[in-house]
């Protein structure tokens, strides 16, 4: 076996420090003996004073902006399209028209299913927005991503009230029951 191959020879291994840069080395270690006294000496004083409290430097338990944390939330419990479809909702007549929007409504926004449900006023309004529809599912998808939503059903009015009265009889569902 060669000299320099040999255990305890000194090759292979990184140079003692010495002068400069042992002070060095000796000053970065007495830093961060003092920092983890400072530290441990500051925790034992804030629990003293009721607790720890955030200092001058951020700090996880700051305290969060309104918009991070409700974007945070939405992220952690997966309500991103959720709330992305309750912005479409809101913002309804831009998507649609002015015109659309007064007599057309969205209802509900079915997330299994990817299905928008709109209510219109009347039959007319229910007839051009189904002829309408694949225009607005494609705006929707452009809005809110590709395949958020899939289908709008469109509901026509609904019937009149039934109404209970003296002229009823008993069992009766109304004038429905004779035609449908």
């Amino acid at each position: 076996m060669s000299e320099a191959g040999a255990p305890g020879s000194g090759a292979g291994k990184a140079p003692e420090p010495s002068g400069v840069d042992l002070a060095r080395v000796a000053l970065r270690a007495a830093r961060d003996a003092a920092r983890a006294r400072g530290d441990a000496a500051q925790q034992r004083k804030q629990a003293r004073r009721g607790g720890l409290r955030s200092g001058a430097r951020a700090d996880r338990r700051d305290p969060m902006a309104l918009g991070a944390a409700i974007n945070r939330l939405l992220t952690e419990r997966g309500w991103e399209a959720p709330a992305a479809v309750g912005g479409v909702m809101g913002r309804w007549p831009e998507i649609v028209g002015e015109d659309v929007a007064k007599h057309c409504e969205p209802e509900r926004y079915d997330e299994d299913e990817r299905v928008l449900v709109v209510r219109c006023d009347s039959t007319a309004w229910a007839t051009n927005l189904r002829l309408l529809a694949p225009t607005l599912v494609a705006r929707l998808n452009e809005d809110l991503g590709h395949g958020r939503v899939r289908l709008i059903k469109v509901i026509g009015p609904g019937g009149p009230a039934r109404r209970f009265g003296p002229l009823r009889a008993p069992g009766s569902t109304g004038p429905g029951d004779t035609y449908g």
